[in-house]
C-alpha cells in the first residue's frame, strides 16, 4: 500500500513513521510513504505557500497553486489501483477503527496536511475526496493526524504486524476494551498475577479475559459495550 503525505513539514512525517513497526514495514517493501513538501511546488520565489484570505480575518491560509502541482506530480507518481485523497479537518468524518479498516481497503492513499489557519476551499473542491478529522479538538496543523492515519491504516495490511490477531484481538478491534495483562514476576509490590492465568487452563482463561473485557468496558465506555451487546445478545446470560 502507498502513502503520499502533502505538507509543510515532511521531516515530522518521516522522523515519527520510519521508526518502529511502521519503518519495518517500508523497509521490507510491505507499504511505502512518501512525505512530499508543498513548498518545492510553489513558484513564488521565496517559496511562499500561503496568502491572505478575502474577506478579512486574522491568519493566512494555504493557496492552491503549490497544493495543486503537488497532487498532480503525485498523480502521476502512483500506481495504478483504488486511490482515495483525504483533507485532515476538524469538520471531517470522525476517524475510528471502522473507518481505519475501510481505508485499509486501498491501493493508495494521499493525505493533505493543513496548516495556518486552513486552505483555500477550491483546493479542497477540487482534489480531496473526503474530510476526516481524529478528534474534536484543534491542533497545529494536520501531520500529526496523517501520521496516525498511516499507521492505525498499516497495522491491518497483511505482513505489517507478526500476526493477524495482533490487530483483531485488541481494544476496540474486537468491541470490547482489553483486558489486563501481566508478566513476570508474579508478585509486585505484594501485588499477585491472577491465579487464573498461571493454571495453564486455556478455556478458564478466556473465559476470564471476556469477563473481564466486559467489566472495564462497562465502566469506561457504556456506549462500546451496549453496541457488543446488541451484536452478541447470548453475551449477557453466560456470564
Amino acid at each position: 500500500m502507498r502513502f503520499d503525505i502533502m505538507t509543510l513539514f515532511p521531516e515530522l512525517i518521516n522522523s515519527v513513521l520510519g521508526e518502529s513497526i511502521i519503518g519495518r514495514a517500508q523497509k521490507s517493501g510491505i507499504i511505502s510513504v512518501y512525505a512530499h513538501n508543498i513548498r518545492d511546488y510553489s513558484t513564488n520565489k521565496h517559496r511562499k505557500v500561503d496568502d491572505t484570505p478575502y474577506g478579512g480575518g486574522k491568519g493566512m491560509l494555504m493557496a492552491t497553486q503549490p497544493i495543486y502541482d503537488c497532487f498532480r506530480d503525485i498523480s502521476k507518481q502512483r500506481g495504478d489501483g483504488k486511490s482515495k485523497t483525504l483533507y485532515m479537518s476538524p469538520r471531517g468524518r470522525i476517524f475510528d477503527h471502522s473507518v481505519a479498516k475501510e481505508l485499509a481497503q486501498y491501493d493508495n492513499l494521499t493525505i493533505l496536511c493543513g496548516h495556518y489557519e486552513g486552505i483555500d476551499q477550491r483546493i479542497i473542491d477540487e482534489i480531496v475526496d473526503e474530510e476526516i478529522s481524529i478528534g474534536d479538538y484543534v491542533l497545529t496543523g494536520g501531520e500529526l493526524p496523517a501520521c496516525i492515519i498511516v499507521d492505525a491504516v498499516s497495522r491491518l495490511i497483511d505482513g505489517v504486524l507478526s500476526d493477524q490477531i495482533c490487530h483483531e484481538d485488541e481494544s476496540i478491534a474486537s468491541g470490547l476494551l482489553e483486558y489486563p495483562q501481566y508478566t513476570r514476576p508474579p508478585v509486585f509490590n505484594g501485588k499477585e498475577v491472577p491465579e487464573v492465568l498461571l493454571s495453564g487452563h486455556h478455556a478458564n482463561i478466556d473465559k476470564w479475559r471476556l469477563e473481564k473485557s466486559l467489566e472495564l468496558t462497562k465502566e469506561r465506555r457504556p456506549d462500546l459495550y451496549k453496541q457488543y451487546l446488541d451484536q452478541h445478545p447470548n453475551t449477557k446470560n453466560n456470564f
